[in-house]
């Protein structure tokens, strides 16, 4: 699918930020299964009121789409609900091919696509609702303006509107009502790992991190691990067994068993509405002994993207303590670890999930933890 991508950024953004602003966009845009065929950058410090990128530079993306068989135009920025309505309204207008989606209907497509298990295409379909029901109602408002003065025709618009807010209302409740349902299953679980003596580990991280990979190397499972954004969107659970060190031959000491959950990776920009909708997915790692943050060292945007999954972990409230885990350090450009003194942070360590490099250096580090 061709696609147009725009992103719009203040004056005072730097080239860096919005190159790793750009190349992650395109990132989202082929996982989705689009080719990115034209990027362009807007600076401007107050997005237009009415279409967040301006009329002129609409009719101009226009026109290169039409000349370029362009089917899509990717805005990646959160816009307010009028705003996508007013630019597919203008395309549809201009007779143009192309359909226009935000940033946030693009993770949303690529989470319907990854979506394997009856619990997340439910949490999909939430912040579906929670992220479409603005704009579904902003067009039923817009049929009430349409009845050409009639009070009749009036009153039948904003009714349409209000019938369309009671069904989103009933559909979300629902919706809601059997998430509660793996809620509460996924919650008698973690009681009974503990009630076993269980310790938990979760492995968190900034999406394509490597983190899938890290999961099946440790507990021997196929979790689909692919090099694409959103590759996972539920919970696995596995087994880590770590030997215990041969201190008197004749004496038997078992080893440590120890639970590893791998879920969906971070991102920048993540809106609340959709870490809200995965937060029973989330709570495995929540509610963790331990996390493992896996961080991609060959990536040049390292750094900000510690901080942007530090920052997503905080706003889930997940608080347990962490091992930073630098992965792919098989790869050229990989980067040396972060020392840091932060008490949350247990240490630090280098592998690769591929190759195996580091993976005993890891397991001892998480004994040495544990113990």
């Amino acid at each position: 699918m061709k696609t147009i991508i725009i992103d719009i950024v203040p004056h005072s953004e730097s080239r860096e930020n919005l190159d790793i602003r750009m190349v992650e966009l395109a990132s989202l845009v082929s996982t989705y299964g689009g080719v990115t065929i034209i990027k362009e950058v807007q600076k401007r410090d107050t997005p237009d009121y009415r279409t967040f990128i301006g009329s002129g530079k609409l009719d101009e993306l226009i026109a290169e789409g039409e000349l370029l068989g362009a089917e899509l135009l990717i805005i990646g920025n959160i816009m307010k609900p009028s705003q996508i309505y007013q630019v597919n309204e203008i395309l549809r207008e201009k007779k143009s091919k192309m359909q226009a989606w935000d940033r946030v209907d693009l993770i949303l497509k690529i989470f319907a696509q990854h979506a394997n298990s009856p619990e997340s295409k439910l949490q999909i379909e939430l912040a579906s609702i929670k992220h479409m029901g603005p704009r579904i109602y902003g067009m039923g408002m817009d049929l009430s303006r349409q009845g050409g003065g009639s009070k009749n025709a009036k009153g039948q618009g904003e009714t349409n509107t209000e019938i369309m807010k009671r069904h989103l209302r009933e559909q979300t409740e629902k919706i809601r009502e059997k998430l509660l349902v793996y809620e509460r299953t996924r919650s008698e679980h973690r009681k009974n790992r503990k009630r076993r003596g269980f310790t938990t580990i979760g492995i968190v991280g900034y999406t394509n991190a490597g983190k899938s990979t890290l999961f099946n190397l440790l507990t021997k499972k196929q979790v689909i691990a692919e090099d694409k954004l959103f590759a996972t969107l539920g919970t696995h659970v596995g087994k880590l067994y770590l030997a215990n060190d041969v201190v008197d031959e004749a004496v038997y000491e078992p080893g440590m068993q120890i639970l590893l959950s791998d879920t969906i990776g971070f991102i920048r920009d993540l809106p609340p509405n959709l870490i809200a909708a995965f937060h029973s997915t989330l709570e495995d790692s929540i509610e963790s002994d331990v996390l493992l943050h896996v961080i991609d060292a060959s990536d040049p945007n390292m750094i900000e993207k510690i901080e942007i999954v530090e920052d997503t972990l905080r706003r889930i409230e997940a608080t347990a303590p962490r091992i930073r885990v630098y992965n792919k350090v098989d790869l050229p450009g990989s980067q040396t670890i972060l020392e840091t003194d932060t008490p949350e942070i247990l240490g630090n360590v280098s592998i690769s999930a591929v190759t195996g490099e580091g993976i005993d250096d890891l397991k001892e580090l998480i004994k040495q933890v544990l113990l």
